[in-house]
């Protein structure tokens, strides 16, 4: 087995001569014969090895043991022993998460802050072939991306430095007979032997007779990982590049949007993963319970000859289809309601939106333009206000007969769904609508043969 992993290492440029390895140990099999087989390597490969051990403070007196158990050990083979207790039970009730999830993060919590403590170059982890099989049968029943079922890396970064796992290239079998030639006699958890928890489900009741019909299993399962592996870093790298040239992020982190059109000249295998950076752009966890069938309904939207239709995404994500754009934000973020402000004069004013007016008092007025609105100050009722629109808005202007209403005016002009909500108005004292910013002026108060002052106000984009 030696032989075998030093080759998986070596193809996996996993360790480099002078390495600092910390070796995650629970005294189980895995990492156990994981130590033991590094620790035949050290002079080799000139490492540095620090054995790192978590007490869960799961299972009593049996997890006080193991911990114990391994201390022992590495004193034993003069090995640097970390270690340290966890409260999985207080983590859980504090965040509402499951055991597993909870243990996993205490863990890899304590493994970072150990990796920078130390300044080590790599985490080894006792993950083995029989393990990877298990990880990807289960994401098989669900997931619905190759990206989830191509299993468990061989490396990754983590804390500065790399995650190794040498022992994804052997069986469980072969870890065992390890164990059993080196004399090493390692802790069992009871709980391993339980179907509960799905891993364990898998591994004593599907992996078994899978291992029936081929006893080299591990081993083409790790080669499909690794050719799926490949395959995603290459297509992931070109959605990337895709997404940088198509799809603009806002500043604040909060919202994204694409035009249709240059969406759809991409492969429809881009186009899933951009959807999918996407979303892991915008939150911060994507949800557990976004599925295959939230792809399936933003392709549909995607396709469908429709427009102006918006999906309620998890944790209140918006997609709006809306005159060629596509749009993802956040419902908290994009409905400003009923909300009004005072137009600082002169000064800046900065809205909701993330966007500023700027005002000055002047006897020499710049040209107007959809971004800046001229007038008389004496044919102004002060103060003004910027305001969200109000149902039954109307404003005139110039040449119309008549008054029209702001959402129509929203239609015409093709301003998306998600944008009107929050698209300021600027407004008199006497509540007379003065200017649909960027897009309507009322033609009343812009006499530039009256006499000054002026009021100037300049719109600046926010990132709405």
């Amino acid at each position: 087995m030696k032989e075998i992993v030093k080759a998986f290492i070596r193809r996996h440029q996993m360790i480099e001569s002078g390495s600092t390895v910390l070796v995650a140990v629970s005294g189980g099999p895995d990492s156990m014969a994981l130590l033991h087989l590094l620790k035949t390597m050290q002079e080799e490969y000139d490492l540095t090895l620090k054995a790192i051990s978590v007490d869960h403070q799961l299972r009593g007196q049996d997890s006080m043991d193991d911990y114990a158990y391994v201390k022992h050990i590495c004193d034993e083979w003069g090995i640097n022993f970390i270690g340290t207790s966890v409260d999985v039970s207080s983590y859980k009730s504090k965040y509402g998460t499951g055991t597993q999830v909870a243990a996993r993060h205490l863990r890899y919590r304590f493994f970072k802050e150990q990796m920078l403590l130390t300044h080590a170059d790599h985490l080894a982890l006792g993950h083995h072939g029989d393990d990877q099989a298990e990880t990807m049968l289960m994401n098989l029943t669900r997931a619905s991306s190759s990206r989830a079922l191509s299993g468990i890396p061989a490396v990754r970064p983590f804390a500065g430095g790399t995650i190794i796992r040498p022992l994804l290239t052997v069986s469980k079998e072969d870890i065992e007979a390890y164990c059993r030639a080196a004399h090493i006699e390692p802790r069992r958890d009871a709980s391993n032997e339980e179907t509960d928890y799905t891993r364990n489900d898998f591994r004593k009741r599907v992996i078994p007779v899978l291992k029936e019909k081929n006893p080299l299993l591990h081993i083409g399962v790790q080669h499909l990982s690794e050719a799926l592996q490949a395959d995603e870093a290459h297509l992931y790298t070109e959605a990337e590049n895709a997404a940088e040239e198509m799809v603009s992020f806002s500043e604040m982190g909060d919202k994204a949007v694409f035009k249709i059109d240059r969406f759809k000249l991409y492969p429809i295998a881009l186009q899933r993963r951009v959807y999918h950076l996407i979303l892991k752009y915008l939150y911060n966890e994507v949800p557990d319970h976004l599925s295959y069938r939230h792809e399936s309904i933003f392709f549909a939207l995607l396709n469908s000859s429709k427009s102006n239709r918006t999906l309620d995404f998890p944790n209140q994500l918006m997609i709006s289809k809306s005159y060629g754009e596509m749009s993802f934000y956040f419902r908290r973020h994009e409905e400003v309601r009923e909300y009004e402000q005072q137009l600082d004069i002169p000064g800046d004013t900065v809205w909701a939106d993330g966007s500023r007016f700027t005002a000055v008092v002047t006897d020499t007025p710049a040209e107007a333009t959809p971004c800046r609105f001229v007038s008389p100050t004496a044919q102004l009722t002060l103060p003004l206000h910027i305001r969200t629109r109000r149902p039954g808005d109307k404003m005139s202007w110039r040449g119309l007969s008549g008054r029209k209403k702001i959402k129509d005016i929203f239609i015409d002009m093709k301003i998306p769904l998600h944008k009107r909500d929050a698209w300021p108005v600027i407004v008199d004292g006497g509540g007379r609508i003065l200017w649909l910013t960027g897009l309507k002026k009322d033609e009343e108060g812009q006499n530039r043969d009256a006499e000054g002052p002026y009021i100037q106000i300049d719109y600046f984009e926010g990132d709405s």
